[in-house]
């Protein structure tokens, strides 16, 4: 049964964030809010989380899941990045852009694109979400909330609630969040593809 989390928007409870992240340290699966739509998360190196989350979302291993982190300095531990590559990340950052690039050895292979070696990285613009990965000092892998067969995310915390407390440990309520998933931009075959646009503008990105 989930633990079900009220939380203000912009002075997100402490206690609360406190609660949540030990429920995902000690391996559960949680619905957050970000800039973007809800996300489902957890911890990047617990294999049975990251298998939970991939089945209540209804996709393989060759679906990019995304490492939601608190700044670009941690991004950098994670992705490969060259300058100009940095330049274009940094015009995204922080906001509801997600960008495919060449993971590091930080990141298990089980959760970067089995054939390519690829991971999604992105800094959310959302101070729940920002307040809760400083608590835990890490970042977290993430997917967009879409249930599937279903081509939009949740965006309620009460549907959410209604839908997954079975199978999720924790919902961060924070109120609604945008519909909009994030624009996914491919920085790792040497220029800028777009895979989806989004929320985010292309335009922020000179793109």
């Amino acid at each position: 049964m989930a633990q079900f989390f009220e939380v203000h928007p912009e002075h997100p409870q402490p206690r609360l964030l406190k609660q949540a992240a030990a429920i995902l340290t000690q391996g559960g699966v949680a619905a957050v809010p970000t800039d973007s739509s809800y996300a489902l998360v957890c911890q990047l190196d617990d294999k049975a989380a990251v298998d939970a989350l991939r089945r209540i979302r209804g996709v393989d291993e060759r679906h990019h899941l995304t490492l939601l982190c608190r700044d670009l300095s941690e991004l950098a531990n994670y992705a490969r990045v060259d300058n100009k590559q940095y330049r274009l990340v940094k015009l995204g950052t922080p906001g509801p852009y997600t960008f495919i690039l060449e993971a590091t050895k930080e990141v298990p292979r089980r959760v970067s694109h089995p054939s390519r070696r690829t991971i999604g990285l992105r800094v959310p613009d959302h101070r729940v979400t920002q307040s809760l990965l400083e608590i835990l000092g890490q970042p977290l892998l993430a997917t967009t909330l879409i249930m599937p067969g279903e081509d939009h995310a949740l965006n309620d915390a009460n549907e959410i609630r209604e839908r997954l407390e079975k199978q999720v440990q924790a919902i961060i309520d924070a109120g609604a969040c945008p519909m909009e998933p994030t624009t996914v931009i491919d920085l790792s075959k040497g220029g800028a593809e777009v895979v989806r646009e989004g929320r985010g503008p292309l335009s922020t990105l000179g793109l």
